[in-house]
Formats: structure tokens, sequence, C-alpha cells
């Protein structure tokens, strides 16, 4: 990917074909589960399409196109609010006795207030200046003109990765440790295409969420639901008590 017009299209359509079949599985399994499982199903659908506009830059030689101002959306103010928004929904525990959500833990919190600013901050510069893609041999690069590079680009991981690596499921773990190990390598090799080429690398890990949507819900950690595997267990917001607390003690069972 990002080699060529050819690799990002045949990337994109794989990509995209294995995000279809994330949301299909997640349109078919838990009905409780449904909206909140489906951004983070639709991850890899996201950047597949995103593969495929870039096949288009491609072909069009960079430049200023629409298919540059559509890419740059997807990847700059898109990516870092819909990340930490797909996990915090995704690794919600059921609804509490009362019937409502509860809230979203600090640790997820964290990373998605970062990603509301730094998403606000680059759809801001977005709206305000032009983007030019420029194809470098094998790699493209976009000029965007951010300000603070540094501080945007920390608080664009950190949404990112971040959030996948504060997740309590390790299928999610390992999709941000692959990514943040991703970054750095992109970083390292290719430092003039850098957004590029993590887009594409992270597009191809998004192939793991296939192994998240294959995972019955119930035994995801952090969900809170369906973890009663005895006689007797509570499930996950059962405040019934149990056939052991209702059992009297043997004080108060009477005389034998």
């Amino acid at each position: 990917m990002c080699w060529s017009a050819t690799a990002d299209l045949v990337a994109g359509t794989a990509i995209g074909a294995a995000g279809a079949v994330c949301v299909v599985r997640v349109l078919r399994g838990d009905p409780a589960r449904r909206t909140r499982d489906l951004p983070l199903a639709a991850l890899p659908l996201l950047l597949g399409a995103h593969q495929i506009v870039e096949a288009r830059l491609w072909h069009d030689g960079g430049g200023t196109g629409t298919p540059v101002l559509v890419w740059a959306v997807i990847a700059l103010p898109l990516l870092p609010l819909w990340l930490p928004l797909a996990v915090a929904a995704a690794t919600l525990p059921g609804r509490t006795p009362t019937g409502r959500l509860p809230a979203v833990p600090l640790r997820i919190a964290v990373p998605l207030a970062v990603g509301a600013v730094t998403s606000a901050v680059l759809a801001h510069r977005l709206a305000t200046t032009t983007v030019t893609a420029e194809i470098h041999g094998r790699t493209v690069g976009y000029a965007v003109g951010l300000p603070a590079p540094a501080a945007v680009i920390t608080g664009y991981l950190l949404a990112t990765v971040g959030a996948l690596l504060l997740a309590r499921d390790p299928v999610l773990r390992l999709l941000g440790a692959v990514t943040g190990a991703g970054a750095v390598a992109c970083a390292l090799l290719w430092r003039n295409a850098f957004v590029s080429t993590w887009c594409a690398l992270a597009a191809v890990a998004s192939v793991l969420i296939l192994v998240w949507t294959g995972r019955d819900p119930g035994t995801r950690p952090g969900t809170g639901t369906r973890f009663a595997s005895r006689p007797g267990a509570r499930e996950a917001g059962d405040d019934t008590p149990s056939r052991a607390a209702r059992r009297p003690a043997p004080e108060e069972e009477g005389p034998p």
C-alpha cells in the first residue's frame, strides 16, 4: 500500500471486504450491542475506502483535487475522533440495574477528550487551508501546514493508538501495539510521507477487528455481559441475591 495505485486499490478492496464481514457479524449478533459495536466493526470498512480514495489520488498524480480533500478529511479530523469514540462505545458494560449506561472509564475518557480537541484543530486547518498531495517515488506526501505539529501529532497518536492500548480487550490492545509500532517505523523510514504510510499500515492492521467481531460479546473483558458460567453465579448488573446468599445462616435455621 502507498506504493502504487494498484496496491492501494487491491488492499483497499480486500480490507473493505473484511470490514463488510465485521459489520454483518455485528448486525446479526446481540441486538443489545449492535449500536455500541458497530462503529468499531466498521473501522476496516472506513480504512479500506480510504485506501481506495488514495488509489484515485495516485491516478490523478496528486495535486489538490477532491480525492486529496476526502483522503485528508478521513485521515486527519475523522480518525482521532472516531477511534476513541468507537473504543469507548464497544467497551462499555451493559446497562446498570437502573437502566442507565455507565460512564465512560477515565482511561478511555482521556484519549477521547484529546481526540476531540485534535480533531477540532485539524478540521479548522482543513477548512482554512488547501491540502496538497505530492507523489515521491513509491510514497505520497501531504502538505497541510499544521500549527505546532509535534503537539498535534502527539495528540493524534494518543487519541488513536492510545485508545486501543488502554482498552481492556486483548485484541484491541494488540491492534494498538501494532499500529503504535507502525507509527514509529513509518516516522523513521518515511518521515516525509508519515501520514500516508501509517494510514496504510493501520488499514492492514484493522483486519484484526475480524477476530474481535468473531468472538462472543459476553467473552470480551470489560463489557460486563454474560460472564456467569456456573449455576448460581450472577451476571454483571444482576442485583438479585444468589441462592447461597438467600440461604439462612445456621443460627437462623431453628432447632435440629
